[in-house]
């Protein structure tokens, strides 16, 4: 059974989403991020994807007491990124109440730091982000496109540890135009033991079929389900 992971994005303390990455593109879904947590855990969800968009931009986390307060009212099981760059970060994050961090673009320009993060917390702790365009990684919020094949990438941080990634397609993401699909079916023919969470563009319950049905072990979903194309009330038989 794929496991749904809702995503609350956050800018200025508000649940946003952006349109492939773009920061001009923002629409607001709710001012109170813990009201929309609070609804997933009615819904029977128990993994939440949290985003500190302001983070990402600022280099340094920012939306630490979102965290802190949607982890204190739910019992949901909160993996944590955005801007994640020192160990004060991740300690911040951590105190806060993330179960896991994602680090993305820490794991391409500081590998040092991330494959400490690894070693010091445990790789179910820790998960890669590796945002994507065209097979390349990107970083930055998606601001800057890296030479970094994805494949490779990823497998160099498998070698240390990592068992969990998170791949967003950016040319995908907020566009609801559907999942990268043939991309995820061949991470998983190269790494059939990475726990890949696929994430950017499911806008249907027979988007995450599909993504199940190719082996997909988990899906992020976010804009599908603020603009009602996907219910709540839809994703129970996942949830079993």
């Amino acid at each position: 059974m794929i496991e749904i992971i809702p995503a609350i994005d956050i800018i200025d303390g508000k649940c946003v989403r952006l349109s492939q990455g773009d920061y001009a593109q923002k629409t607001v879904y709710n001012e109170n991020p813990v009201e929309v947590a609070k609804m997933f855990v009615d819904a029977g969800i128990r993994r939440l994807h949290l985003v500190d968009l302001d983070g990402a931009k600022a280099q340094h986390i920012v939306n630490y007491k979102v965290l802190e307060r949607i982890t204190s009212q739910t019992n949901l099981i909160v993996d944590f990124g955005g801007g994640l760059k020192s160990d004060d970060d991740l300690r911040i994050a951590f105190e806060c109440g993330a179960s896991m961090i994602t680090g993305g673009s820490v794991a391409v320009k500081n590998p040092e730091v991330f494959t400490n993060w690894i070693n010091t917390y445990g790789g179910d702790k820790i998960i890669l982000g590796a945002d994507v365009k065209d097979e390349k990684i990107a970083v930055g919020g998606w601001l800057e496109t890296t030479e970094l094949e994805l494949i490779p990438f990823i497998d160099s941080y498998m070698q240390k540890g990592i068992s969990k990634v998170i791949c967003t397609d950016i040319s995908k993401d907020g566009m609801l135009e559907g999942p990268s699909t043939g991309l995820y079916k061949k991470m998983l023919a190269s790494t059939p033991h990475m726990y890949l969470i696929a994430s950017g563009g499911v806008s249907s319950i027979k988007d995450i079929e599909q993504l199940e049905e190719a082996g997909v072990p988990a899906v992020i979903t976010g804009k599908a389900i603020y603009e009602g194309r996907i219910k709540l009330t839809e994703l129970a038989r996942f949830l079993k």
